[in-house]
């Protein structure tokens, strides 16, 4: 933000501002375009991060905004369109598991398959949400020794996957079909197209508002405008909610639509609607 003020020589809260107009304006959009969408299988996982300091940081942080702490983003991917069908925001507890899993629940068009890891809140989250019209399978993995603190070259490494067991919940779900991969790519998409999601930085979000809003940025242009490599047309156009290719100029067109009509000029506050006389 502070390079964009720097190229454009306006103020960092008019950045500010247009990051959060632009978020509301793409999450509105997404809540109302992203309906009725004809998947066969979706594929559901949550990625890490944090707002203004690590959760271990909270209580000892200066100021510490509500909200601060981890941020888990919740996403569910159809796999064959390769679109972002519901997202959230939230901790990594059972009611932001219910609460994803009902919005999930409600853009679908049709029976799905689903595949989630084996987090232990999905269970009766997909239940709540779905009520048994599912078919549902857990993918759990088995991981094994982590990473030694003390060794500076796998510190930052992740834990060596090492087997996985498929379990079945709900349904009958093909086990051809079980799998994982294409939300966990989706996740090193998101950290590589989303400068909040990039770790050890300086660039964390500070408030979760914002950390939100330039989520919903994100997946709108992610869904609506940028051409999958594979598919070689966007993800909304192969789930068959636009035949279009969108482009920034139509995210700004979404921006002054969302925003408030200018009122009318009147009398200020206080001056009882009539004009002073000039001595």
């Amino acid at each position: 933000m502070r390079s964009i003020t720097r190229l454009t020589g306006v103020s960092i809260n008019t950045v500010a501002k247009l990051l959060a107009d632009a978020g509301a304006a793409c999450a509105k959009y997404h809540d109302e375009h992203v309906r009725n969408v004809p998947s066969e299988r979706i594929e559901a996982d949550e990625i890490w991060s944090f707002v203004y300091s690590k959760q271990k940081n909270v209580r000892r942080a200066k100021a510490a905004p509500e909200g601060a702490g981890d941020a888990w983003t919740w996403t569910a991917i159809d796999p064959d369109s390769k679109l972002i069908v519901s997202w959230l925001v939230a901790d990594r507890g059972v009611r932001s598991a219910i609460a994803f899993m009902r919005d999930l629940e409600a853009r679908l068009s049709r029976h799905i398959q689903l595949t989630t890891d084996g987090h232990g809140p999905y269970r009766p989250a997909v239940d709540v949400a779905f009520e048994g019209e599912i078919d549902y399978a857990m993918l759990i993995k088995e991981y094994g020794k982590t990473g030694d603190d003390r060794n500076p070259e796998t510190r930052y490494s992740p834990s060596e996957c090492i087997g996985t067991h498929t379990e079945v919940i709900e349904g009958e779900p093909d086990q051809a079909k079980v799998s994982t991969s294409y939300v966990e790519r989706q996740n090193l998409s998101l950290r590589m197209g989303n400068r909040r999601f990039t770790r050890l930085t300086n660039a964390f979000s500070k408030r979760v508002e914002k950390h939100a809003d330039s989520l919903a940025l994100y997946f709108v242009h992610y869904n609506f405008c940028r051409i999958h490599k594979t598919l070689r047309v966007t993800p909304a156009m192969e789930a068959g909610l636009t035949d279009q290719l969108h482009d920034l100029e139509w995210i700004v067109g979404l921006i002054d639509a969302n925003a408030p009509a200018p009122r009318k000029p009147g009398p200020k506050p206080g001056s009882g609607g009539r004009p002073r006389k000039s001595n």
